[in-house]
């Protein structure tokens, strides 16, 4: 019944001139979305927490209010809250969409599943007691055997019992994100630095930034130049999630991320929403690529910080907003001398 009330709504909306801003949206259908969501969303905390998020990114009143309006749904649906607990982001993208058989450019909100909200769906599929990223650096003591015992051990450097300041622990030399299972085994991805590097220079946001402070003789802030550690890590975790046993919306989650950086419009359709599933547009209704928007400095720069130590990045380099508690990877010293054995 919630699903037809949403749909309805719609209906009505076709019919009618649409409400001209996303926070009229939410106004308008209210008691419809409140009926749409799962049951253990609060409807009052997830319109507060999305219109907080789109009055802290100015960006976002550029875009179509349809698609802000449809990727808070779409968060809500995968249970994850946009904003400052670093589980998904709105972040404005620039783009090309067919009106009356032409392409025309105009500005779309993404949803952009954050560091936090990956590990949050990996764990709600019921099989993940643990999931956990960390950088590796050359003064620390690395161990890593593939084959059919498969082994990996970190010792970062050490001070006074605690991990060494950074300069001590040297250069990075590579990430590796951790699952273990509720049975005790586990799983793992290692990638040395290169790798990230290769990723992050085919990242979407990234090449985007890069032209953009180029443009404005401005300094590079893209996350990858701000939050270099947590992007690393984010890459690492994204790249584990896709070997993990997938819900439903873990599989939407890394769509959605993967659509981002791709240069991809996302998919907000009401229906395929309320169905709960992410389907993405068909490559007739893509245009040659989107960009974050960057009529200031990068869309990303205008999206909150992510507050926690656990960030950004994707697999594939999908922009999103830093982690700024994580920048200087100072993790716990009794998740950083870890041993998967």
């Amino acid at each position: 019944m919630s699903s037809q009330q949403l749909r309805d709504a719609a209906q009505r909306g076709q019919a009618s001139p649409p409400p001209k801003s996303f926070p009229a949206m939410l106004t308008a259908y209210k008691d419809q979305v409140a009926a749409a969501l799962p049951r253990h969303m609060d409807p009052e905390r997830m319109v507060r927490i999305g219109v907080t998020a789109y009055r802290q990114t100015p960006l976002l009143t550029r875009c179509d209010p349809a698609s802000v309006f449809g990727a808070v749904i779409q968060s809500a649906q995968l249970g994850l809250e946009v904003g400052l607990l670093g589980e998904a982001y709105l972040v404005p993208f620039k783009t090309r969409r067919k009106d009356g058989g032409q392409w025309v450019e105009t500005y779309e909100c993404q949803l952009i599943p954050g560091y936090q909200g990956l590990m949050k769906l990996a764990r709600n599929s019921g099989q993940i007691k643990d999931i956990y990223a960390h950088e590796v650096r050359e003064n620390d003591e690395f161990e890593l055997e593939l084959g059919s015992e498969r082994r990996l051990r970190h010792r970062p450097l050490m001070r006074h019992g605690f991990p060494a300041p950074d300069d001590e622990r040297g250069e990075i030399t590579g990430f590796y994100a951790v699952a273990v299972f509720k049975d005790g085994t586990f799983t793992f991805e290692a990638m040395n630095l290169e790798s990230v590097l290769r990723i992050r220079d085919r990242s979407n946001g990234w090449k985007a930034a890069v032209a953009a402070a180029k443009r404005y003789s401005k300094e590079n802030t893209s996350p990858w130049a701000t939050d270099f550690v947590p992007m690393g890590c984010k890459t690492a975790i994204r790249k584990l999630c896709k070997s993990l046993p997938r819900s439903p919306e873990l599989q939407s989650a890394l769509s959605l991320d993967d659509d981002a950086q791709r240069g991809r419009r996302q998919n907000h359709a009401l229906d395929s929403i309320i169905e709960g599933e992410y389907q993405p547009l068909p490559e007739a209704e893509q245009p040659e690529g989107d960009e974050p928007a960057d009529d200031e400095p990068p869309a990303s720069d205008a999206a909150p910080a992510e507050p926690s130590g656990d960030s950004p990045e994707g697999d594939d380099g999908t922009a999103e907003p830093p982690a700024t508690a994580a920048k200087n990877g100072s993790a716990s010293a009794s998740q950083q001398s870890m041993s998967v054995e």
